[in-house]
């Protein structure tokens, strides 16, 4: 779920270049979700926290945009066209998703893994290039996926890959936005800072869903900005013996030296 608009503005209420009108549209784009493709202006109300006057106003210039398409009959909202024209340009320019992808098959097919490609979004992680070969994995993660940073392996891996200062500002926006998930999964992130300089590996045992388990490791970057993280899953019923620490891992490790060292980084 988005950012609830109210602490979006209050964490930037001392800005006076942050236009609100923009960030609110954009919240409401950010309510649609592989989940809920369809939405009405009550419903975004209740997932942004915006008024219903001014969700009415957004989804009728949204949609006049092309960002929006109504759904005949339902009176709701689903994504349009224009929102995917402004994505492509986006994943064109990471040519390092070239340099990645065979390692990342090579590595699905040695592993059985699905593997995936995140970068940091806000307190989200997306997936900007995933390969599935665990079929058994019933959220299917695509391009465009998103997950939670506290709870996955490879959200734990961007953070740690962070600098002090932003991880700080991200760990203090996810407790703002969910004081309980930030308390129930702190204890998780605070094993995962003391456990990854021995490992160099992050791992998730069913914490995001119990059923799928993950290691990730982050990749180095010439834009400190563009961070990003390889991981593995697997469900659980595959897991097991430590599968993912004693086999996987090594390989994982392995594969991000080779980007690493591909792309120019080392």
């Amino acid at each position: 779920m988005p950012m609830n608009e109210h602490i979006a503005e209050q964490l930037h209420a001392t800005d006076r270049q942050f236009a609100v009108s923009l960030a609110r549209g954009m919240a409401i784009l950010r309510a649609f979700t592989a989940d809920q493709p369809i939405l009405g202006n009550r419903e975004i109300c209740d997932r942004t926290g915006l008024a219903k006057a001014t969700v009415s106003r957004l989804t009728y210039t949204l949609t006049l945009l092309g960002y929006l398409s109504h759904v005949k009959g339902l009176q709701k909202y689903r994504l349009g066209p224009s929102v995917l024209s402004l994505g492509y340009p986006f994943l064109a320019s990471l040519t390092i998703r070239l340099v990645i992808r065979p390692i990342m098959e090579q590595l699905a097919q040695d592993t059985g893994c699905t593997i995936n490609l995140g970068m940091l979004d806000r307190t989200r992680v997306v997936f900007v290039e995933t390969c599935r070969l665990d079929e058994s994995n019933i959220y299917r993660p695509d391009i465009g996926s998103t997950r939670p940073l506290l709870t996955t392996s490879v959200g734990r891996a961007l953070l740690l890959s962070s600098e002090p200062k932003e991880r700080e500002s991200l760990l203090n926006r996810i407790r703002l936005e969910d004081p309980l998930e930030y308390k129930r999964a702190l204890p998780l992130w605070q094993a995962e800072v003391k456990e990854f300089p021995r490992r160099g590996f992050c791992h998730s045992k069913g914490d995001w869903r119990k059923e799928i388990h993950g290691i990730a490791a982050p990749i180095r970057r010439s834009a400190p900005e563009e961070r990003i993280a390889l991981n593995c899953t697997l469900t659980d019923t595959e897991a097991g013996n430590d599968l993912l620490v004693k086999t996987v891992a090594p390989r994982l490790l392995k594969a991000v030296r080779q980007i690493e060292h591909a792309a120019g980084l080392i």
